[in-house]
């Protein structure tokens, strides 16, 4: 099966994508699932990395279906940097790879409760980036001290969006966060909040006539002004639990993905910004 598959990979590699001078550029060429793992490889690598992205801006990482260059792609990189239990399609390719080139950042820290979204919580993002040196590290030692500089100048900034955090929300009026998808139990846990979600872990499912009604009087019973939803996800839930109870809906984005010209970092303090707003923040 795997000879297959690489196989199919290769064909269509050699129908169209990069070019020998591209594929031996002496960069170390690293796969990321979706893109705050490419986030943090970029930035730990620097330019001796060539990172590839398999979720494409805009698209809903957990819906990936991978294409025959994106398999030649896992086939041909030197690092593999995924999150196991968050993409199906990407497990089942990783299946078939070199353990030895592939790292599961949801092993550098145990899971609560089987969420997959450790990338909200900038301290845990700052564990992944230090063990993601490591292994780039490992695969070019000639640049290994200038790859562990970088990871501690992004531990660095991680550490300072954490304080932003901690002290932006130290002193707000509510400290309940009612969102469409419980995507933030991290980020919340994190700053002493409490998620209250209209949905679970699966973006996809939903939510029965009761389930949204008892959603909405938690909220109404706690005075919650803001219902957030997510960028990448219908708003018409958390506006539907919004005028049941006289609140506005918000973004609060899950940095599943990214617009151009956003980072990890300025999406990230726009959530804070929003949250303040939401919870009444002196």
């Amino acid at each position: 099966m795997r000879r297959w598959w690489a196989a199919v990979a290769l064909v269509a590699a050699l129908a169209g994508c990069a070019g020998p001078a591209e594929q031996d550029d002496g960069r170390v060429r690293v796969v990321a699932a979706f893109y705050p793992l490419q986030f943090v490889a970029e930035q730990v690598g620097g330019d001796r990395v060539r990172v590839e992205n398999l979720t494409r801006a805009g698209a809903e990482p957990h819906d990936l279906e991978l294409r025959p260059s994106q398999l030649a792609g896992l086939e041909d990189a030197d690092l593999v940097v995924y999150l196991r239990g968050f993409q199906p399609a990407v497990d089942e390719a990783i299946d078939l790879q070199d353990k030895g080139k592939t790292f599961d950042v949801a092993g550098v820290q145990p899971l609560r409760d089987a969420d997959p979204h450790v990338w909200l919580d900038p301290v845990r993002l700052a564990a992944i980036a230090d063990r993601t040196a490591e292994r780039l590290a490992a695969a070019d030692p000639a640049a290994a001290d200038a790859i562990r500089e970088r990871a501690r100048a992004l531990h660095a900034q991680l550490q300072e969006l954490d304080g932003e955090f901690r002290d932006g929300l130290a002193d707000c009026r509510r400290r309940d966060v009612v969102t469409s998808h419980e995507a933030f139990g991290y980020l919340t846990a994190r700053y002493g909040l409490t998620q209250v979600a209209v949905t679970g872990l699966n973006p996809d499912e939903e939510p029965g006539p009761q389930q949204v009604r008892d959603v909405a009087k938690v909220a109404r019973d706690r005075g919650v002004t803001t219902i957030f939803f997510e960028s990448l996800v219908s708003p018409k839930l958390s506006e539907t639990v919004a005028r049941e109870i006289g609140a506005k809906s918000a973004v609060l984005d899950p940095l599943e993905g990214v617009e151009d010209g956003e980072t990890y970092f300025t999406v990230m303090r726009a959530n804070l910004a929003a949250l303040r707003d939401a919870l009444g923040c002196r």
